[in-house]
């Protein structure tokens, strides 16, 4: 009994000095932390979903009718310019419906001319026939048949000349035939893929089933990139507006750009947010040489810039109008209210509450970083502000 009076007053005198002691020494946190200072600040929007690395023009080409390709003039990855025979497809047998026509042409030419001979004796003939009947010399009759025989003869002068017509237009239709089993392309460019060899069977795409191309022509040299943003973002999005594009195969280069068409419509496509296309054309010749068709690319379409503001990294808000300035008379850390202007994901201006070279706390995932705690600063740490504003 006297025993517990002897250690349950020591035990309560311990706690209460650690209590004590704790109070005023507290725990020093080691924190990091940032300077205010003045930079630019950009407010974007980036795509939502990964966009591509396009080609200017891009054609998939297929002969309009199907046959066996007699002739593949080009390789893949050789140049072709414009109106170049790229493709044939076997078609002797319209060559020798061609030639049957020109001849036909050449045939009705001279049937025409022998019809029209004709048609000037009978005319020559009812001339004559005209001044006998007036003199009496011949009959009614005879007068009449001579009259009708001229104009048989020139109606049939007239119907072979007619002929002639119709075997040209025969022939364009037997040459337009024959065009249609040859492929030219249609700019200078690079035949990037060829789906089909020699004797093999190429067929057009019939409705509602998709084949692939025989042909397809890429134009080298100019390139753009397709990008998709979510609807709500694409009101703010103007013509011209300049834009930053990254790609994966470069990490760390950055390539400018500027949108240079939008989307007359909102894509929707099941179970994925509705967004519009947007292609950015770069802005310089020399970022062309690096790029290839089909790489991915990411880009943030700049929507306006305030330069020379105050600015802080936005990871430094304790919420969305708080942060935690460091006191570097007493060591401790101060709840602040400050008013934001133009933000991204990097950094955010701050319109009021906060003074060029006051610091802020970075570090707030750190257990203890609170209102009022004693903190020692973590001099290792690269300030956050010391970045490259590249959002």
């Amino acid at each position: 009994m006297r025993l517990s009076y002897i250690v349950i007053p020591l035990l309560v005198g311990a706690v209460a000095y650690a209590w004590y002691w704790k109070k005023i020494h507290p725990e020093v946190i080691t924190v990091t932390v940032t300077s205010v200072q003045k930079g630019d600040v950009e407010a974007t929007i980036a795509n939502t979903r990964a966009g591509t690395i396009k080609a200017c023009r891009r054609a998939m080409l297929s002969p309009s009718i199907g046959g066996q390709i007699s002739d593949l003039p080009f390789k893949e990855g050789n140049f072709a310019k414009k109106d170049a025979v790229l493709l044939r497809v076997w078609n002797e047998d319209l060559k020798a419906e061609v030639t049957y026509n020109e001849k036909a042409i050449e045939a009705a030419q001279d049937a025409a001319v022998a019809t029209c001979l004709q048609a000037e004796v009978a005319k020559r003939n009812a001339d004559r026939a005209i001044r006998l009947r007036r003199a009496g010399t011949i009959s009614q009759e005879e007068f009449d048949r001579v009259s009708t025989g001229a104009e048989v003869h020139r109606a049939n002068c007239k119907a072979a000349k007619s002929n002639i017509s119709v075997a040209r237009a025969r022939l364009a239709a037997s040459e337009t035939l024959l065009l249609r089993t040859i492929l030219y392309a249609p700019f200078d460019g690079v035949v990037a893929k060829i789906n089909g060899e020699l004797n093999e069977y190429v067929t057009p795409s019939p409705p509602g089933i998709l084949t692939p191309p025989v042909i397809d022509l890429i134009e080298p040299g100019c390139f753009l990139v397709s990008v998709p943003i979510d609807e709500v973002d694409a009101p703010k999005v103007k013509m011209g507006m300049h834009a930053r594009v990254t790609l994966d195969a470069w990490r760390g280069r950055v390539f400018e750009a500027e949108v240079s068409r939008m989307g007359s419509y909102v894509v929707d496509r099941e179970k994925q947010a509705r967004t519009v296309d947007l292609e950015l054309e770069f802005k310089h010749v020399i970022d062309l040489d690096a790029l290839l068709v089909g790489y991915s690319a990411d880009a943030d379409i700049v929507l306006q810039t305030h330069q020379n503001v105050l600015r802080i990294p936005s990871e430094a808000f304790l919420d969305d109008t708080h942060v935690l300035v460091f006191n570097p008379n007493s060591k401790m850390l101060e709840k602040r209210m400050v008013k934001k202007g133009l933000h991204n994901w990097s950094f955010t201006e701050i319109v009021a509450g906060l003074k060029e070279g006051e610091q802020l706390v970075t570090s707030l995932g750190v257990e203890g970083v609170k209102e009022g705690a004693l903190v020692e600063l973590d001099t290792k740490a690269v300030p956050a502000n010391e970045a490259p504003n590249n959002d």
